[in-house]
């Protein structure tokens, strides 16, 4: 017995030895990353950034745009939904597996952060329960996520935009002087205008960036990026009560009722793991957990872009771009600029395109003949390796098109959901791989309008630096360098938003003072991949000023792309 206790008491002395002697080198965080079909965990290294280990998990339920799963009711176009137990399911999978993948000793693990798409809504009851999950719910459309492209709101963003305009509202221009309908009030506002019982049984409306933190650590901590760039927090101020009643009598305890909370900052700690997340992910009970973030904005620090005058665009079913500067400026349609919205002490701007990969996507699926899935087959490449083999072969302009990229509408700087996607051009000797180019261009195209409207709004960018899975694309990514006359870095670092995430990890469990510092050991980026080509920037300029004029016709000066949805809507609901 005696023998037994002296052994228990070496080997406790030897592990509380080993703790406080921990080097640097022997410390983990996981950085857990929420996108739109799936959920990716990151184990990294917290002295260097090594990521030493991932897993990923795809959710059971996707994307709802069609039908509810609890009852096969069919939705109204424009919904994009999802169920939030399988964002659980991601820290029950992903994350034990990314452990498994390292190698590690999950005790050496010091913290966990997350990040989240954005604008995606859990509507939930006080203790965090989602709506969907409380007894009777259901069956209720609104119950469930809204994700960030749910964009049936609209016509509720639309209301927002012309009463504060006709206000003044300070708070606009913040917002290029246009609140989009991916965001937390106009989502909101068509809950109560729709289904004004499941509202009022509402008790928190929480951002998914913050409901997967509360998951973790047992707090409801509202994180300082959400809040200002889809919530209209300005200046510790929210819209006020009198805005909000004259949107829709009863509306007005929106802020107090349903959404204010206290702040937490990025990088610093909401809580600590709970015991039951730590038996879902593998990891210690009692590590810090992070406030949460968006991924966009977690992944500048990972792509060491914390100074100004470098653009961070993430490339993935849609874009965002991201960046920070010195000064505050209004640049019209962004879509979002927020004190310390990125990293402390800089004001950090937010834009983007609503459709970049899902475009992709769709033409792949919905545009090529069978004849090209064939010989894509015996090449043994992908048809979008296909396409882009075919497509490189091509000079400027030889295809003869010019398209409009808003698929699912203009995030920036148009903010304009109403609007739809546009190829002009085409002729009988068009080719599959004519279009694929086209539309590849086109989101460049985009991407240049928004860099230029900063440019012209006193906030120029010097670099872009690319994240996402599209920068593997080297045709696309020579196209955005050739259209924007800038020098394309890549970020070195498969897993940038969790990598991000990693980084928030760390400095919220103590291992290092600030992100920016943390970024700098842990951050990862290839400078100067793709630079520009003069002749080629030329070609594209003649093709840009045609974009440049339908971007101006169709989504300035004719309705006609709102008429089109309009009738479709009345078409759907009435069939």
């Amino acid at each position: 017995m005696l023998a037994f206790t002296i052994s228990a008491l070496m080997l406790f002395l030897r592990i509380i030895r080993e703790d406080l002697c921990m080097s640097p080198e022997d410390q983990y965080v996981v950085g857990v990353d929420f996108g739109t079909l799936s959920g990716r965990a990151v184990v990294v290294r917290v002295s260097d950034g090594a990521e030493l280990g991932t897993g990923v998990h795809e959710y059971a339920h996707a994307v709802i745009d069609d039908r509810l799963p609890a009852t096969g009711l069919r939705l109204p176009p424009e919904w994009a939904l999802q169920v939030p137990d399988d964002y659980r399911e991601v820290l029950r999978t992903a994350v034990p597996a990314a452990i498994a993948a390292s190698g590690i000793d999950p005790a050496r693990v010091i913290g966990i952060a997350t990040d989240f798409t954005a604008c995606t809504m859990v509507p939930c009851l006080a203790d965090g329960t989602p709506l969907n999950e409380a007894d009777g719910f259901a069956d209720r459309p609104h119950a469930y996520v809204k994700l960030w492209k749910h964009h049936a709101a609209q016509l509720q963003a639309d209301r927002i935009n012309e009463l504060a305009r006709e206000r003044g509202e300070d708070w606009l221009p913040r917002y290029g002087g246009l609140i989009s309908s991916e965001w937390e009030f106009a989502k909101a506002l068509q809950m109560f205008e729709e289904d004004r019982p499941l509202y009022d049984r509402m008790e928190r409306w929480v951002e998914a960036a913050d409901w997967i933190v509360w998951q973790l650590c047992g707090r409801y901590v509202r994180n300082a990026c959400t809040a200002g760039y889809k919530g209209i927090l300005q200046d510790g101020r929210y819209p006020s009560t009198d805005f909000l009643e004259g949107l829709a009598p009863g509306f007005g305890r929106f802020v107090e009722d349903k959404l204010e909370h206290p702040i937490g900052q990025l990088g610093s700690a909401a809580g600590q793991l709970t015991a039951e997340a730590a038996a879902w992910t593998g990891l210690p009970e009692g590590i810090a957990v992070a406030v949460g973030n968006v991924d966009a904005h977690v992944t500048a620090p990972a792509a060491q872009a914390v100074d100004p005058g470098q653009m961070v665009a993430i490339m993935g079913t849609s874009t965002c771009h991201v960046m920070s500067a010195d000064a505050l400026r209004e640049v019209p349609g962004m879509c979002g600029v927020v004190d310390g919205g990125i990293i402390a002490g800089r004001w950090g701007y937010e834009a983007g395109q609503s459709g970049v990969g899902d475009i992709f996507g769709w033409y792949v699926d919905n545009a090529v003949p069978p004849s090209y899935h064939e010989a894509a087959a015996a090449a043994g490449e992908s048809l979008h390796e296909h396409l882009t083999r075919l497509a490189a072969d091509q000079a400027v302009a030889e295809h003869g098109l010019v398209a409009l990229d808003w698929h699912s509408g203009n995030r920036s700087v148009l903010v304009d959901h109403e609007l739809s996607g546009l190829v002009v051009g085409q002729t009988l000797a068009t080719r599959p791989e004519d279009g694929y180019r086209a539309l590849l261009e086109a989101t460049a195209f985009g991407t240049r309008v928004i860099v230029e409207t900063f440019a012209n709004s006193g906030v120029p960018v010097k670099e872009l630096i690319i994240a996402g899975g599209l920068a593997k694309n080297a045709l696309l990514m020579q196209i955005y360098a050739d259209v924007t006359r800038l020098p394309l870095s890549i970020i070195d670092s498969e897993q940038g938003p969790a990598l991000g995430s990693a980084i928030h990890a760390a400095v919220a469990a103590g291992a290092y003072p600030d992100v920016p510092t943390a970024a700098k050991s842990m951050g990862k980026v290839r400078r100067g991949v793709h630079l520009p080509d003069e002749e080629r920037a030329r070609a594209y300029d003649e093709l840009f000023e045609l974009y440049l004029e339908l971007h101006d016709y169709f989504g300035r000066n004719t309705k006609l792309m709102r008429k089109l949805k309009a009738i479709r809507r009345r078409a759907v609901e009435t069939k």
